[in-house]
C-alpha cells in the first residue's frame, strides 16, 4: 500500500550563502552530513533531519520537550526552514517525549508505534494532554511517500526490529537512509522490545536500498558518512553472532537460564550497553527461536 502525501505552503527564504553547516546548542549539536541532510545529536542519541526548499522533515523528537525545542531552534537558526513533518520510529520515552515540542506539525508513525505509545503512556499514567501531544495524527502500515521541495521522501516500515513499529526515512535521490534505532553504532544491541530474527531481515531490506549513507539512531557518525555502511554491516553481524550462539545452546539442549549463564560475547564486551543487555539479547533470541515470543 503506497500513500502519497504532498506538503505545500509558502516557505521562508533559504539560508544565505556562507551559513554555517553545523550549530551547537546547550543540549545538542546539529551537523550537516551532506547538503540538505542533517543529524541533531544529544550524547549518543541522534535525530535525523531532511531539509528542503519547502520545509523540514524530522525523524525522532528525542527525550524531552526542552531538547526538542533546542533542536527546533538549531534548525531555525541554521537551516531557516520550518519543520513541516515529524516522523517517530521508537515509542520509548527517549525518542517520543520530545513530540510535545511539535504541536504545529504533522506527526506520522507506524500503526504499531501508535498502539505501543498509547500503552506506554497509559502504564505511566501520563496526563491526557501530554498523551494527545505525543501521539501521531497520521499512521501508516507499510510505507508513505512525502513530496516536499522537489524531494521524494519515503517513510518505510521494513518489519519488526527494535520495536514492532519502527520507521525509517529513505531519500532515494540523495542516497541516504535514516534508521533510528534499527542501527546502533559502537554500542551493544538494545532489544528489550525487539525481535532479533525479524531485525536481521529488516537490516537486509535496508542494505538492499540504493543508498550510500545509513544514519544510526545511536552513536557516532564517521567524518565521511559513507562509511556508515560498514558500521551497519558490523551491527548486523552482532545480531547474527547472538542468534548463532543461542542456536548452539539450543542444539545441545540448554535451557534459557543455562544459555544465559554460558553465552558471552567477548568481542563486544567493551561496547556501551553490553553488561546491561547481554542477558536480554540472549533471552529474546532464545524465546523467538523456540516460538515463545510472539
Amino acid at each position: 500500500l503506497l500513500w502519497t502525501f504532498s506538503v505545500l505552503g509558502q516557505a521562508p527564504s533559504p539560508a544565505p550563502a556562507g551559513q554555517p553547516a553545523a550549530a551547537a546548542t546547550p543540549m545538542g549539536r546539529l551537523r550537516e552530513l551532506i547538503p540538505g541532510h542533517y543529524v541533531y545529536s544529544v550524547t549518543t542519541f541522534n535525530s535525523g533531519i531532511v531539509a528542503t526548499s519547502e520545509g523540514v522533515v524530522v525523524l525522532d523528537a528525542l527525550s524531552s520537550d526542552a531538547i526538542a525545542r533546542n533542536q527546533r531552534d538549531a534548525i531555525a537558526g541554521t537551516i531557516r526552514q520550518p519543520v513541516r513533518v515529524l516522523v517517530s520510529s521508537t515509542f520509548h520515552n527517549q525518542y517520543s517525549k520530545g513530540n510535545t515540542a511539535y504541536p504545529d506539525v504533522l506527526k506520522i508513525g507506524h500503526e504499531q508505534y501508535r498502539t505501543d505509545l498509547i500503552s506506554l503512556m497509559q502504564r505511566e499514567k501520563i496526563p491526557a494532554d501530554e498523551q494527545k501531544a505525543r501521539l501521531p495524527g497520521q499512521t501508516f502500515r507499510d510505507r508513505m511517500t512525502l513530496h516536499l521541495g522537489g524531494k521524494e521522501i519515503q517513510i518505510l516500515h521494513v518489519g519488526r526490529a527494535h520495536t514492532r513499529g519502527d520507521s525509517i526515512i529513505f531519500v532515494p535521490q540523495d542516497r541516504i537512509v535514516y534508521l533510528s534505532e534499527l542501527y546502533f553504532e559502537n554500542q551493544f544491541l538494545f532489544i528489550n522490545d525487539g525481535y532479533g530474527l525479524d531485525w536481521l531481515r529488516a537490516l537486509d531490506a535496508v542494505l538492499a536500498l540504493d543508498a550510500d549513507i545509513f544514519v544510526p539512531g545511536h552513536g557516532p557518525i564517521p567524518a565521511d558518512p559513507r562509511q556508515t555502511r560498514q558500521g551497519l554491516v558490523r551491527f548486523r553481524q552482532m545480531i547474527v553472532d547472538v542468534r548463532d550462539s543461542v542456536q548452539k545452546e539450543l542444539a545441545r539442549g540448554a535451557t534459557e537460564d543455562q544459555a544465559v549463564a554460558s553465552v558471552q560475547f567477548p568481542q563486544y564486551a567493551k561496547l556501551q550497553g553490553y553488561d546491561a543487555q547481554r542477558e536480554t539479547a540472549i533471552r529474546r533470541l532464545y524465546r523467538q527461536l523456540t516460538g515463545k515470543l510472539e
